[in-house]
């Protein structure tokens, strides 16, 4: 490696990165973060409590819901973008969306005239994007997202019930194993959102059809049972202002104010608000991020503070089935939270860290935990061999498919977990079962890998990508599966990282794809593996260049929007670009050939003594004497 690069400048970088990273953490040691605040929630929140206000006008909260709506207001008037239009994050472009909400809002509360300007900017941004028919064409077939929009706006008196596509919400009654056959228009989680949207309407404008009429009379209440079950008991769906806002202001204009499901969701709402008015898009991804930390920080997390990590990992293992995906017992979601939904990316993510932590011996019940959470991602594996979010079988709309970066994140945690001493004594059966199941996800793997190289992922995204499409983040996630498990030799592996090395940028640092500007995240996740392949190819040195000038000089710490969340729905994560950054360094570092520095690890744990986390001083390992963390 070239001066710019050399293994003190590599090492002073990690080291910044290291400690920062650990003095995020909480008092109990995990990591929480912070996610973007969004004018769409805020537009919704602000809305849903309006709604609840109108219909409960002496209510004694009543000054305190005004107080928040108002507050909502000014912060929606004073970030609104020179367009005229709204992004649903303050890093975000104007989406016909986010504008259409921010809109309504002003007109629901009658403030139009309070606010004319903005208003009137709205309006003329909302006219040039096309209105309704784009918001439709946004989203397409799935009405996950459209439908919500549209009835939100609808509530404000700016759009008719006839143009909105009704909901048929009485299939909610039905039992969960018939809804992968029912094709519901709505993704599996959104069931909450099927059921109050899908009543709002049939409030508003009845179905001509007497027999349609007539079944959705009489699953009003049964479906209301059901969306009261299902309800987290913090009252936030998801842990989602949008959605959570949507369930609200629907059945508030019902006048179902009392309703024990609308007490919750306000009491969440109230909650969720932030010191500046505004609302985020979640409460916080709190076990997702301290799965990344963990896996990133390798060595560098200190062997003392591991058991209590371990501890609360192990805590936020659902041992239910979820009430309204009806996922088995075994898999984690994204936070700690009642609102989260286990997946198939948080389940890997929980189990390689679980399977990174350092141990004296793992316990039987661990071990179980482990085997568990391996058999809950079996038995989420669809038949095209690759693995959805949340529900096998459904594959109807996108979130419900099977997913490359999904898949990759499986194969890579069940691989590690066969190797590992954590599988001894499960039964062979389940062992065998893994490996086909890995086999046939490689398969899946190489099907949906793009002719040009790439692979597109799921929940991340780049707002100036084509069709919003991030191939950087899911071409780099699938290669790690093929990096951990030693086939970056393999033919789609080497098609993949050609594709990496072609959407380099001039500066030396990776965008969304080719020619989109470079960020933090995405530079740092392609160097994790490229430095795999080939730590002195110069591109690589050129991206670790780029990344380090962006640790010394402190802008390592800003997020950019890659988050994408349900349909087109934007967000970032104060701690992504340091988490990628951890990892990226910490392999270069190894990939150096270490460095004479004794120094770097008690440093890194003087950090994590100041932020009140219990240091070790048994860590006396050389970080770097081979590179330990690359393929061969």
């Amino acid at each position: 490696m070239n001066c710019r690069v050399s293994p003190k400048r590599i090492a002073d970088c990690y080291q910044i990165a290291c400690e920062t990273l650990l003095a995020e953490r909480t008092k109990t040691g995990h990591w929480v973060g912070e996610l973007s605040t969004s004018a769409l929630s805020t537009a919704t929140a602000v809305m849903a409590l309006h709604a609840v206000n109108l219909h409960k006008p002496n209510s004694a909260t009543n000054d305190q819901w005004r107080s928040l709506i108002d507050r909502g207001l000014i912060w929606l008037a004073n970030h609104q973008d020179s367009d005229g239009g709204w992004g649903d994050t303050t890093k975000s472009r104007s989406n016909v969306s986010t504008t259409m909400l921010a809109h309504a809002v002003f007109h629901a509360t009658g403030t139009a005239n309070q606010f004319a300007r903005t208003v009137r900017a709205a309006k003329n941004y909302i006219d040039r994007t096309g209105g309704i028919p784009a918001v439709l064409a946004r989203y397409g077939k799935d009405k996950t997202f459209s439908v919500p929009i549209l009835t939100h706006c609808a509530l404000a008196g700016l759009v008719e019930w006839q143009d909105i596509t009704p909901l048929p919400f009485e299939l909610a009654c039905l039992s969960p194993r018939f809804y992968k056959m029912v094709r519901l228009p709505v993704v599996s989680y959104a069931l909450p959102a099927l059921i109050a949207i899908g009543q709002v309407h049939y409030f508003h404008r009845k179905p001509l059809n007497p027999v349609i009429r007539l079944i959705r009379k009489l699953a009003i209440n049964r479906s209301l049972k059901v969306l009261e079950r299902i309800q987290p008991s913090n009252g936030g769906f998801l842990e989602a202002t949008p959605i959570t806002s949507f369930i609200t202001m629907s059945l508030a204009d019902m006048g179902l104010v009392d309703h024990p499901v609308t007490q919750r969701a306000v009491r969440f709402l109230v909650n969720s608000v932030r010191d500046d008015g505004s609302w985020p898009v979640d409460t916080n991804l709190a076990t997702w991020l301290t799965t990344l930390s963990v896996n990133a920080l390798r060595e560098a997390l200190p062997v003392k503070d591991q058991p209590a990590i371990r501890e609360w990992l192990l805590q936020q293992q659902h041992r239910q089935i979820h009430p309204y995906t009806n996922a088995d017992p075994g898999g984690w979601a994204w936070t700690d939270l009642p609102g989260g939904v286990p997946d198939s990316d948080d389940t890997p993510g929980a189990i390689l860290a679980l399977l990174s932590l350092q141990h004296s011996e793992m316990p039987a019940s661990e071990r179980q935990s482990l085997a568990e959470g391996v058999r809950w991602l079996l038995n989420l594996q669809n038949r095209d061999k690759g693995w959805p979010t949340f529900c096998r079988g459904w594959g109807v709309l996108p979130f419900d498919r099977s997913s490359p970066d999904l898949t990759a994140h499986t194969i890579r945690a069940m691989s590690v977990w066969f190797n590992h001493p954590a599988s001894t004594n499960v039964p062979t059966q389940l062992i065998r079962r893994a490996k086909r199941a890995v086999n046939a996800g490689f398969d899946y793997l190489t099907r949906s890998q793009r002719a040009d190289g790439s692979w597109c992922p799921l929940w991340f995204g780049n707002q100036f990508g084509h069709d919003d499409q991030n191939p950087t983040y899911g071409t780099a996630r699938v290669l790690t599966a093929y990096r951990d498990t030693a086939h970056l030799n393999d033919i789609p592996a080497r098609k993949g990282i050609a594709w990496l090395r072609n959407a380099q940028n001039d500066d030396g640092g990776w965008g969304g794809a080719a020619e989109i500007a470079s960020s933090v995240e995405e530079t740092a996740l392609a160097l994790d593996v490229l430095l795999a392949d080939s730590p002195d190819h110069d591109g690589t040195r050129r991206g670790l260049s780029w990344l380090m000038d962006r640790v010394e000089d402190g802008t390592f710490r800003e997020a950019t929007p890659i988050g994408f969340y349900f349909l087109k729905l934007w967000y970032f994560e104060r701690l992504y670009p340091v988490t990628f950054s951890v990892s990226a360094l910490g392999r270069a570092y190894h990939c150096a050939g270490g460095l004479a520095n004794v120094n770097l690890l008690e440093k890194v744990q003087n950090q994590t003594a100041k932020v009140g986390v219990e240091s070790s001083s048994t860590i006396r390992k050389d970080l770097g004497v081979h590179c330990v963390h690359c393929s061969d």
